[in-house]
């Protein structure tokens, strides 16, 4: 196995793929490098001279620059490298051509169909909370119902608004909480009020506009006697109808994705996020659906994704998509470019730019044919982009909302976390899929092993079809499916 990767031709920095001590060597290119430092696994190693105010290059592209000059074989981080970001740029639409190498291979999975021509993966029975001052009677309702029925599939997805909310805050609660109701991976719903709430359920069942009156149920606690025998009532029904339900054979076309990385490491954009592109570029070939996310962690990546928008509608949609992100990071006098988290920054990341250059590896060379406002739901078919922070729990939340089945998660550091949908945990290097296999749900480490990109993908469409087809992800064993809804606003 190499000790060190050299990612592209144009770079002055290698990234080491295993602790180094200082004084050890690396070969680059024929040439022999004496560390002046440690180094940890993950971080960077100046392969040149870097004269201060130089650009540190990684990937091809400028990640920084340097702030002291930097000596071959030194540690290149956050102690010697600051972004080059700086305010609100203007952008102009230059198209580039990109190749998809995958063919249409008419596969299928088996979901199932529901009556507005949705395909579901899950069919489960769920409790939506129009208010957070009703999760605990949720839990109850759903005990009481698993308790007479043995049916485990109940999940209540808690949150802490609905109420004392105002303008826009509140609308993004209702958005998330329908898009929820009206998810394809729910055979039945009940949406539970309280009945004081300023997400009134009235105003409520007008915003879900169309939806499955068969498969959704509506309480409002404080109109009935006991809402706890009542909402256990409502949940046999649905189960009546969901228990006929059975998965059929569908094209793959019918299959939507949701992108995401959460606690990167060094390894991100050479593993994990690049193994996630190819697949994206895969769904894409066989007419599916993916959705990219984390607008924060595309600034210093943006024109990437804006070369390859489909045409100049869609490339100014991108841009105010970026520039509107940045606009509400200046709203609450917050710096835009401060990204890396202490984790990130613990793993190699030093940047944002950084950061963001191995993130939009995870949409691979698709083009980008549509791009969603928080809480729109999917319409095109191909590489979407979708506005929401790169909080771990919002953007999959908003993953899921959009119509996602699945919520696809690089991470080298580890995370528990699912969102009510399943939540593929894909590690970025093999010693957190070792110690972690109770999270984590499949290894791209292996790349900078023994296995070939090639490979790796094939053996990863296979796994992301199982579970399609019904194999639980980790998230889903543990049952851990939470939901996070964006806070913009005061609380009253």
């Amino acid at each position: 196995m190499k000790n060190i990767l050299k990612i592209n031709e144009e770079d002055n920095v290698v990234v080491a793929l295993t602790d180094f001590d200082k004084a050890e060597v690396i070969e680059v290119d024929g040439e022999k490098i004496i560390l002046q430092e440690p180094v940890k696994r993950g971080h960077k190693i100046a392969i040149l001279d870097i004269k201060q105010g130089e650009n540190i290059n990684k990937y091809g592209f400028a990640i920084g620059h340097a702030t002291v000059d930097i000596k071959k074989g030194q540690w290149v981080h956050s102690h010697n490298v600051k972004t080059n970001l700086d305010g609100i740029k203007d952008y102009s639409y230059n198209k580039k051509s990109f190749l998809n190498n995958f063919k249409d291979r008419s596969l299928t999975f088996k979901g199932y169909k529901r009556e507005d021509g949705k395909v579901g993966i899950r069919n489960e029975l769920w409790i939506v909370p129009t208010v957070g001052c009703v999760n605990g009677i949720a839990d109850l309702i759903a005990q009481k119902f698993q308790k007479e029925t043995s049916f485990s599939e109940v999940h209540v997805f808690k949150h802490n608004y609905g109420c004392s909310q105002l303008g826009n805050d509140h609308v993004n609660t209702r958005t998330i909480l329908g898009d929820i109701v009206k998810h394809p991976n729910a055979g039945g719903v009940l949406v539970l009020g309280l009945g004081c709430e300023n997400n009134t359920m009235s105003d409520f069942i007008k915003s879900l506009g169309t939806y499955n009156k068969k498969r959704t149920r509506f309480l409002i606690s404080q109109e009935v006697e006991d809402e706890v025998e009542e909402g256990t009532k409502l949940l046999r029904e649905l189960y009546e109808v969901i228990k006929l339900d059975k998965r059929e054979c569908v094209p793959l076309s019918e299959l939507k994705i949701g992108l995401k990385c959460g606690g990167s490491d060094g390894f991100s954009g050479i593993t994990a996020n690049p193994l996630l592109g190819k697949f994206s570029d895969f769904l894409v070939a066989q007419g599916g659906t993916t959705i990219l996310t984390e607008v924060p962690e595309m600034f210093g990546a943006e024109t990437i994704l804006m070369a390859r928008a489909k045409n100049e509608e869609i490339f100014n949609e991108t841009v105010n998509l970026v520039n509107d992100f940045k606009k509400y990071f200046m709203s609450y006098n917050q710096p835009v470019y401060e990204n890396p988290s202490p984790g990130n920054k613990a793993g190699g990341i030093t940047t944002l730019e950084d950061k963001s250059l191995g993130c939009t590896q995870k949409s691979g060379s698709s083009e980008v044919v549509g791009v969603l406002k928080y809480g729109e739901v999917l319409e095109k078919k191909g590489l979407n982009l979708l506005s929401a922070p790169g909080n771990d729990l919002v953007a999959a939340t908003a993953l899921a909302s959009a119509g996602c089945h699945i919520v696809l998660f690089t991470t080298g550091r580890g995370t528990p976390f699912g969102t009510f949908v399943p939540t593929v945990k894909v590690s970025t290097n093999t010693q957190l899929y070792t110690k972690k296999k109770h999270w984590m749900d499949f290894n791209a480490g292996s790349l900078v092993q023994d296995k070939t990109m090639d490979s790796l993908v094939e053996d990863f469409i296979d796994y992301v079809i199982s579970v399609a087809n019904g194999e639980l992800a980790n998230n889903e064993k543990n049952n851990i499916r939470e939901i996070s809804i964006f806070k913009n606003g005061v609380t009253l």
